[in-house]
């Protein structure tokens, strides 16, 4: 019993601490600029005001799924630990049809499909959650583009010929000649 006395103050304290946690709203941290939103989107050939990000409980992002979609649309996974997945989709408002989990946003229609038992619920509270990627989003989103790979300057493969069209030599001798 006295123990339990002793050990009630320290409890007691780190529940005071804890109780302002997880207050944050969706996509209330600082917002990405939008220059370095643009340069990472351009470098991946999605339109920057297409970008945006959701949030649902106890799923996380699939970086790896962070694609185009359409011509300079976007897309991305989020998956939780049983399976199910909510795939975002972002596009133009001329090339999106229609859908049951979608929202307008400016210049943009986000929708949500989900699969592997992603329930409606679920759904509804990450459709609510769209927004804007902030800055911590961003880098986690997008990859800093490298700045040695340019359009303006070809990557010198060093396996091409100098002479002729340009194309490698794979032709096979003829046995005998």
């Amino acid at each position: 019993m006295i123990r339990a006395l002793r050990a009630l103050p320290p409890l007691l304290f780190a529940s005071v601490l804890l109780t302002g946690c997880g207050t944050e709203k969706a996509g209330s941290g600082s917002p990405a600029s939008q220059a370095e939103l643009g340069t990472r989107a351009k470098a991946l050939g999605m339109a920057p005001e297409l970008v945006y990000v959701t949030e649902a409980s106890g799923f996380t992002l699939a970086r790896q799924s962070v694609g185009v979609q359409g011509d300079d649309g976007f897309s991305a996974a989020y998956t939780d630990s049983t399976g199910a997945v909510i795939h975002l989709y972002t596009d133009h408002p001329r090339n999106a049809g229609h859908h049951k989990y979608q929202v307008a946003k400016k210049d943009c229609v986000v929708w949500l499909e989900g699969e592997g038992g992603a329930s409606d619920a679920a759904l509804g509270k990450a459709l609510r959650a769209v927004h804007r990627p902030s800055a911590a989003e961003l880098d986690a989103l997008l990859p800093t583009p490298n700045p040695a790979f340019t359009d303006s300057e070809p990557v010198q493969r060093g396996d091409l010929p100098s002479d002729g069209d340009g194309a490698p030599d794979n032709s096979v001798p003829t046995p005998g000649l």
